[in-house]
This record gives structure tokens, C-alpha cells and sequence, in this order.
């Protein structure tokens, strides 16, 4: 036998490996499987106030026109109350300001063919392409506007002829539509501007906390391949910020329009602080996973004290949603991020790999991060996270 055997492969290596990928790709569809869920419920919610708002708009829209100020037919009330109601949350205001644009510029430029060259499918034709263009130009491309502006073209020039004096009845149709679509959703029956943006937030704050808990666990797991997941993962989360960016644009014009929601108002802006850092903390978790990932990588040694960081930093996050939303003093969610100072402050005699330190100094941005979004001036926070630390001020 030579001195240096030759080491038999382990018949088990193969096989951890193999239940390693199994554990990751179950936990990856759990994951799936929970914001599926999640995003179901979200949009049936959705569907259902949107169809009782609708219906409840184009009922009274009619009644209003028809029944109280004796227009005939006032068809297009009903629509353009609809139209007001399946705008996106946040911008209603403008949808309704944006079609009586269009209404009024269709019917001018509409009228002003009629009056010079008189009626005709060329001159149909011409009204609509004019009115759309001029909408395209003055409004930027928005959708209401060139609709209602090509609309109000075509009833013009195709009915006036045959049925003069449209013009009032068309622009108070659209007036009594669009003031009824905003009666409905800012008096008659206004989201709860906190529950709206909980539903938006509750993914991307499930989403951060989650993968700060994984990251820990690959680093107790010695699993760079599990970083790199979560990294990926975290990376995804564009969607859900845009759903929460929209969501914020939503409760700040039911706080602005609708009487009683006005006392959620320093409410809502609190949380739109919040959400301007569940942005940063999710961009913060992302170098985390990275850095864990090379620490694993370069077989840098790992103290247990930093993966408990990492949880406490999860938990913080998840703690200042809560409190954020039920509108509480986030003390229990500053006390949590200081908590995790403490925890780093202790791992730091066993990071002694390069790698591994700056693991740490990240921890304490994340810290400072949630500090920050619990409503703490950015001087403060920092202050608050070198004192835990352990670093004199």
C-alpha cells in the first residue's frame, strides 16, 4: 500500500445531496404555493368590491340622470360612472377629470366638422382621427381621454343630424357618471385605506423576513446553493413593490376625498415612510444572500450568533408591519432590531474571515434600515445601532 491511501467516495454524499435539492425544491414550491394563495384571495376581495361599487354606481347614475333630472336616456352616465370605478385605486380622481376632457374635446371637434363640411362617413371619419390625435398630444396617451375623445366624435357626427342638441345631454352625462363613480368610493362605500395597503405590504414584509430566515439557515447548513436561491427569490419582488407603490397612491386618495377615512391620514402617511424602507430592507437582504454566499463559498467559519441575528432581524420586520398597521407605537419592533445589535456585537470575535465581517457590518445596516422605517430620523437610527453595538457614539 502506498502511504497516502486513496480515500473511498462516501456512498452517503451523493445521496445527502440529492435530499438537500428534494428539501429546497419542496420549500421553493410551499413558498409558491402560499403566494398563490395569497395573491387568489387578494384579487377576489378585489373583484367583489369593485362589483358591488359598479353596480351600485351605474344604478344611482341612471336614477340621478333619468328619474331626478328627466334626461331620457342617459346612457352614458352609467358608463362613465363605471369607467370611474375600474380605474386603478389611486388614480379615479384623474380618470374622471381625464374623460370629461375627452368628452369636450370630442364633441368640439366633432361639432366644428358638422358646422363647416357638414355631415358624412368621410367627415365621421375625420373627427375621430382628429379628436384621438389632439387627445393623444394634450394628454400624454392617456387611455380615458383618447376614449371619451373618439366616443363623443362618433355620437356627434353620426346623431346630431338625425337627432340635434346632443352635446348638453352627452357632457352631463359624463359630469353625473363621473361625480357618481367618486360619490361611491369616497362616501357611499370607501376601502379601508390601512386594510388595502396591509394586503400590499403583507407579501413583500413575508417575503423579506422569510428569506433572512433561510440566509440564516444556510449559513447554520454550510448550503451556499440555498443563498444563491434566496437571492434569486429576493430579486423577484419587483412586482409586489409596484402592487405596493400603486396600493399607497389608492389610500392617500381615500384619505384625501373620503370624510371618514380622514382620521387615518397621518395613519397612511407613517405607513408610506415604512413601505419607502421595505423597499431598502429588501435590497439590504439581497447583499446579505449574497455575502453568505461567498462566506460559504470561501469556507469562511461562521458564528451561531449571526444566524440568530439574522432571525431577530426577521422578526423585527414582521413586528413593525404589525404595529405599522394597527397604527401602535413601533416599540416592540425597534426593540427587536436593537436586540439583533446585541447578537451581531457577539459574533463578531468569530467572524475572523473577511468575508464574514462584512456579513456583519450588513447586519447593522439592515438594523439602522428598520429603525428608520419604524420612524426614526436617519441620525437617531444610526445613533441607536452603534450604541448597541457596543461602539461609543
Amino acid at each position: 500500500m502506498s502511504g497516502a491511501q486513496e480515500r473511498s467516495p462516501d456512498p452517503h454524499s451523493g445521496v445527502d445531496a440529492v435530499a438537500s435539492e428534494v428539501r429546497q425544491a419542496a420549500e421553493q414550491a410551499r413558498q409558491r404555493g402560499r403566494r398563490g394563495w395569497r395573491v387568489r384571495l387578494h384579487l377576489t376581495h378585489v373583484i367583489l368590491v369593485i362589483t358591488v361599487q359598479a353596480a351600485l354606481a351605474a344604478a344611482l347614475s341612471w336614477f340621478i340622470g333619468h328619474d331626478l333630472l328627466g334626461i331620457p336616456a342617459p346612457v352614458f352616465a352609467p358608463s362613465a360612472a363605471v369607467g370611474t370605478i375600474v380605474a386603478a385605486i389611486g388614480q379615479r380622481v384623474r380618470r374622471t377629470v381625464q374623460s370629461l376632457v375627452g368628452v369636450l374635446l370630442g364633441i368640439l371637434i366633432g361639432d366644428g366638422l358638422l358646422y363647416t363640411v357638414g355631415p358624412g362617413p368621410v367627415q365621421i371619419g375625420l373627427a375621430v382621427g382628429i379628436a384621438i390625435a389632439i387627445a393623444l398630444v394634450l394628454s400624454g396617451g392617456s387611455g380615458a381621454t383618447v376614449a371619451q375623445a373618439g366616443a363623443s366624435a362618433v355620437v356627434v357626427t353620426t346623431l346630431s343630424p338625425v337627432d340635434p342638441n346632443l352635446e348638453w345631454p352627452r357632457i352631463l352625462d359624463a359630469l353625473i357618471g363621473g361625480a357618481v363613480g367618486l360619490l361611491v368610493v369616497t362616501l357611499l362605500f370607501p376601502v379601508n385605506p390601512m386594510r388595502v395597503l396591509d394586503r400590499a405590504a403583507t407579501p413583500i414584509v413575508q417575503l423579506t423576513s422569510a428569506e433572512l430566515r433561510t440566509i440564516a439557515t444556510a449559513l447554520n447548513e454550510r448550503d451556499a446553493e440555498q443563498a444563491i436561491a434566496s437571492l434569486q427569490r429576493l430579486r423577484a419582488s419587483g412586482p409586489d413593490l409596484a402592487r405596493l407603490s400603486q396600493a399607497l397612491d389608492g389610500a392617500r386618495e381615500v384619505v384625501s376625498l373620503a370624510p371618514v377615512r380622514w382620521h387615518r391620514r397621518d395613519d397612511v402617511e407613517q405607513f408610506a415612510h415604512f413601505a419607502e424602507h421595505a423597499q431598502r430592507v429588501i435590497g439590504d437582504a439581497q447583499d446579505l444572500a449574497r455575502t453568505s454566499a461567498t462566506v460559504l463559498q470561501y469556507d469562511e467559519a461562521v458564528p451561531s450568533e449571526l444566524t440568530t441575528t439574522l432571525r431577530q432581524l426577521a422578526d423585527a420586520n414582521e413586528r413593525l408591519r404589525a404595529e405599522r398597521v394597527s397604527g401602535r407605537e413601533p416599540r416592540l419592533a425597534r426593540a427587536t432590531a436593537l436586540a439583533a445589535m446585541h447578537s451581531a456585537r457577539r459574533a463578531v470575535d468569530g467572524a475572523t474571515g473577511r468575508f464574514s465581517q462584512t456579513l456583519v457590518t450588513q447586519t447593522r445596516v439592515v438594523a439602522s434600515d428598520l429603525l428608520r422605517a419604524s420612524g426614526l430620523d436617519p441620525e437617531t437610527a444610526n445613533r441607536l445601532t452603534r450604541e448597541r453595538f457596543g461602539e461609543s457614539p
